[in-house]
């Protein structure tokens, strides 16, 4: 375990590859802007929203009453996150002013005790901190501190920061060991505590985040005795059900993914973190349990975590039905934050491969292309008429919605776009770090690096070094682990790099010198994957693969009939790829894969088996899925 790593500085990433600089200038010139007037209640024909109203009436400047989700604020809490993000990768004088104003309107809404909560300050200001369980005080407190931190790393301006310290202080003074016991319902506030430590260098907030962590289990019963001091209930959750937000044990003691799964990924990140941070070998073992269990029996091949409508949560090892998934879009960006803490202790491939799966495919599969509309669901499979109608289904929407009254997904998936900088490098003593192929100009401790790369949809990357010392030191890259022919060249020589791959990561060491080049080239194949037989859905069918992405068929490309098409095995290897001209996904590649589509006649039953023809069917990335009307959709392909 080595978490002797240097932060590396957002303002020092530029992400300059075609694939994810234009998923970032959707985000900064479209998605951020809709979503700030959607909090302002200014954007028509979407769900309401009443965020930054709510602040707004809670400070004083406006009369009214809540209105909302009792975690509303955290809504506007990610906004800015993502908004600080944003004003780093394209600064933006007049989003700066207006985050600065909304900044000013919270910062009146703070009571003055610290205490920061519109919910409470304008509807039950009795009843502050008597539901941990379901009134997500600390959540919300966890996420400003986020973005507070976002907003004094991008601007430099500690307003909000202030506030949220005050909060913090106002959390410290009440709970921990000889104080009043209690944990977070929805954890976050780790999280949060743990960013503020590390910019502020308060290890009061570190003590605090671990006494979150540490005192969560040690009595099961607590949310139950919570529930019992109070007349009162506001969603009417089960004190009980204790293996929901992961109380029923404490966290060294957990070994399996179980509960509401974005509140598992935000505490095993908090965990992770804090590990790291402290060189906690018990925390890591901890936390590498439960990565274990998730990523090796509970994950959807697209990255997507937590199986079932019921409690937003994992099920069983391998229960993961595809036409009934749930896998929130928030719960795919938990896992990567996650993964990226987990690389912190660990330079082993096989986090930055589920980082990579999650942010090509169960992540920006939240967001139509046009940045205005999403999906809090990410299913593998959609039938229309079924999905989003039918008792089961009724939560599979089979197209994306442009808000929700529980807006958590939209603005999380911002703040993860527009700081995917901080999830490409690493840098320690001897070695810098990169976790994936993404073309950028990084500026190092060690090293100014500039990547050029054709990925996700063809293998040419080249990394430029210019080296700021002149001792020796290693270059790190990640193979992914699907890559098992490759061509590496240093400065134009080949070079044997198997010798070199440790742990999924080429080392190259030497003395670097100005513009030396490293070339990775491969092949892009198709690639036909298998689930495991436990997952009981998927027996007897494929899906399709290319670099990155889980493949899939829509309708809309195989004459509106995707479930009667079987694909065979032997013939997937006869596969060509097509360069879509279509204006949605024009320049995205396509397969073309022959096929056999089923056809019987009108009877419900016959005796006679259906005719069978030979077609070409198209799959396209999933992640671009449902951007061309209500039609089918599928993953995972019946085989022969």
């Amino acid at each position: 375990m080595d978490s002797n790593e240097s932060r590396v500085d957002l303002k020092n990433i530029k992400i300059t590859d075609d694939f994810w600089s234009g998923m970032q200038n959707l985000v900064t010139d479209v998605v951020i802007p809709f979503q700030e007037r959607v909090l302002n209640d200014e954007e028509p024909d979407v769900e309401k929203s009443h965020a930054i109203e709510n602040f707004r009436i809670a400070a004083g400047l406006s009369d009214g009453e809540f209105y909302g989700m009792v975690f509303q604020d955290s809504d506007v809490a990610k906004w800015l996150e993502g908004a600080a993000y944003s004003l780093i990768i394209k600064p933006d004088k007049e989003l700066e002013k207006r985050a600065d104003d909304i900044i000013g309107i919270i910062e009146k809404a703070q009571q003055p005790d610290g205490y920061l909560n519109t919910y409470f300050t304008i509807k039950e200001p009795d009843h502050r901190w008597q539901n941990l369980l379901e009134c997500h005080e600390l959540y919300c407190a966890g996420h400003m501190m986020e973005a507070a931190v976002a907003y004094y790393d991008a601007t430099g301006k500690d307003r909000l920061l202030k506030v949220m310290e005050r909060m913090a202080g106002h959390i410290i003074n009440r709970f921990g060991p000889d104080k009043i016991t209690g944990i977070p319902g929805h954890q976050e506030v780790e999280i949060g505590l743990m960013r503020m430590y590390h910019v502020t260098d308060n290890e009061e907030y570190k003590k605090m985040a671990r006494y979150f962590l540490e005192e969560r289990g040690k009595n099961p019963d607590f949310f139950k005795e919570e529930a019992q001091k109070r007349d009162w209930k506001h969603f009417g959750m089960i004190p009980e059900d204790t293996k929901y937000n992961q109380s029923y044990a404490t966290i060294y003691e957990q070994d399996e993914a179980v509960g509401h799964s974005v509140r598992a990924v935000y505490m095993y990140t908090a965990m992770a973190d804090l590990a790291a941070t402290d060189n906690d070998e018990r925390l890591y073992k901890a936390c590498r349990r439960l990565w274990d269990n998730m990523t090796q029996k509970k994950m959807y091949i697209t990255g997507g975590i937590g199986s079932t409508v019921e409690g937003e949560a994992f099920t069983k090892e391998y229960e993961l039905p595809n036409d009934m998934a749930y896998a929130e879009t928030c719960a795919s960006i938990g896992l990567v934050f996650f993964a990226k803490q987990m690389l912190r202790m660990d330079k082993s491939g096989e986090y930055a491969d589920v980082m990579e799966r999650a942010l090509y495919n169960g992540i920006i599969s939240g967001m139509q292309l046009d940045g205005k509309r999403f999906f809090y669901v990410n299913p593998l499979e959609v039938n229309p008429g079924v999905s989003g109608e039918i008792f089961g289904y009724k939560h599979v929407i089979p197209q994306r919605p442009g808000w929700y009254a529980c807006a958590c997904c939209p603005p999380n998936l911002v703040r993860m776009v527009t700081s995917l900088g901080k999830y490409i490098w690493d840098e320690d003593e001897d070695t810098i770090y990169s976790h994936m192929f993404i073309g950028q100009d990084a500026k190092l401790n060690k090293a100014d690096i500039s990547v050029k790369s054709s990925y996700p949809w063809k293998g040419q990357i080249a990394y430029t070094i210019n080296p700021k010392t002149s001792d020796k030191f290693a270059v790190a890259i990640h193979i992914p682990g699907y890559l098992k022919k490759y061509t590496v060249r240093l400065n134009g020589e080949i070079i044997d790099a198997s010798k070199q791959v440790k742990n999924g990561y080429m080392y190259i060491e030497r003395v670097w010198y100005s513009n030396d080049t490293i070339e990775i080239i491969f092949d892009m194949e198709i690639r036909k994957i298998y689930a495991n037989t436990n997952v009981r859905e998927d027996i007897g069918c494929v899906a399709l693969m290319r670099g990155p992405f889980v493949y899939c068929f829509e309708g809309v490309d195989n004459d509106s009939d995707v479930q009667s098409l079987i694909l065979e095995a032997e013939k997937i290897d006869q596969a060509k790829e097509e360069i879509m001209t279509d204006d949605l996904l024009k320049g995205m590649t396509s397969i073309l894969v022959p096929a056999v589509r089923f056809e019987s006649d009108d009877g419900l039953y016959s005796e006679n088996p259906p005719k069978e023809r030979s077609v070409i069917a198209k799959a396209v990335p999933y992640f671009a899925w449902g951007n061309r009307g209500l039609n089918q959709m599928r993953v995972w392909m019946h085989s022969r």
